[in-house]
């Protein structure tokens, strides 16, 4: 499974080089970061290309990510303070290279880099990665790490100004979805406690490491908010999408203690969650066929209130 990813920065933004986030400019990007640290990135291995270019270097036990965002220098100090503080409570999650000054910016694009948990890509369980959660959700995070709260009809605002490439009746329903959704969101009663939030927790950003434990990556989207929305996207993967099996998910609910589909708020908030994966693809749709055309299909299944089992995950 691959993490489809529900990011809303703006990859549009013009910003020095990065005016377009492509394989081969952040394989440009990956060079210039690793002569600035001494590191060779001959042979480097691309494992993902969205809202982040990940890179394992072969020479090397580092992960170099390059984000798509000009704008993330903020999130991604945020996320450097988040791997170095879960680190001190020996969270299970990947950490930041020691001995390097980071996040850094080449060619206009934010750079971090990683120690490399893993020699072979390997996903957790849901079971697992609902222990995570569990544990995460218990944490306490100090203020000095300045985490926001989480506002995700921001997100989705900043999306529809990115909508690249779409049509304008396209443009014109997502916009009245949006509006609709942001009424029904307001109404909801959460029942789960406010705190700490992974804020993109799917079995994608869960791997295991060299030792067989499971670990959180991506730790950009940390936030302040309802925990429930550290839950969605595994339902929604499950209820909707079909990429879980039926115990798969189970074992999730049973490892967390806690069913989000049997909340009352659940459909709105996995409409939120699924508005925010539609909109990150059409932020792509001008320069990429591929997200151009998954995105058209996710707007006329959101149109036709038609079926989400042949999404494919990005």
């Amino acid at each position: 499974m691959v993490s489809d990813a529900s990011d809303l920065s703006d990859g549009g933004a013009s910003h020095g080089d990065a005016t377009e986030f492509t394989e081969q400019s952040a394989e440009a990007v990956l060079r210039d970061a690793c002569s600035t640290v001494d590191l060779d990135p001959s042979g480097a291995e691309l494992l993902r290309l969205g809202s982040n270019a990940v890179y394992r270097l072969s020479t090397a036990p580092v992960v170099v990510r390059i984000a798509r965002d000009p704008e993330s220098l903020e999130s991604m100090r945020r996320a450097v303070g988040v791997a170095r503080w879960l680190e001190t409570e020996d969270f299970p999650a990947t950490r930041v290279l020691s001995g390097v000054e980071q996040p850094s910016v080449i060619r206009g694009r934010v750079v971090t880099f990683w120690e490399n948990a893993q020699d072979a890509e390997e996903y957790a369980r849901l079971d697992e990665l609902a222990d995570l959660l569990r544990r995460l959700h218990w944490l306490e995070e100090p203020e000095s790490l300045g985490l926001p709260y989480f506002d995700p009809f921001a997100k989705v605002w900043s999306g529809l100004r990115a909508l690249d490439g779409v049509t304008a009746e396209d443009r014109t329903f997502l916009e009245e979805r949006a509006e609709k959704l942001r009424k029904g969101y307001d109404a909801l009663d959460f029942v789960l406690p406010f705190g700490l939030i992974h804020g993109d927790a799917n079995i994608g950003n869960a791997l295991r490491d060299r030792d067989g434990r499971a670990i959180l990556i991506d730790l950009d989207g940390f936030a302040l908010a309802h925990r429930e929305w550290d839950l969605v996207l595994t339902s929604l993967y499950y209820d909707r999408f079909g990429w879980h099996t039926r115990a798969e998910y189970e074992s999730f609910v049973h490892h967390y203690g806690f069913d989000l589909m049997n909340w009352p708020g659940y459909p709105v908030l996995a409409d939120v969650r699924e508005l925010m994966m539609t909109l990150w693809l059409g932020q792509q749709a001008a320069t990429s066929t591929k997200s151009a055309r998954e995105f058209a299909h996710r707007v006329e299944a959101i149109r036709t209130n038609g079926s989400r089992r042949d999404w494919k995950p990005f």
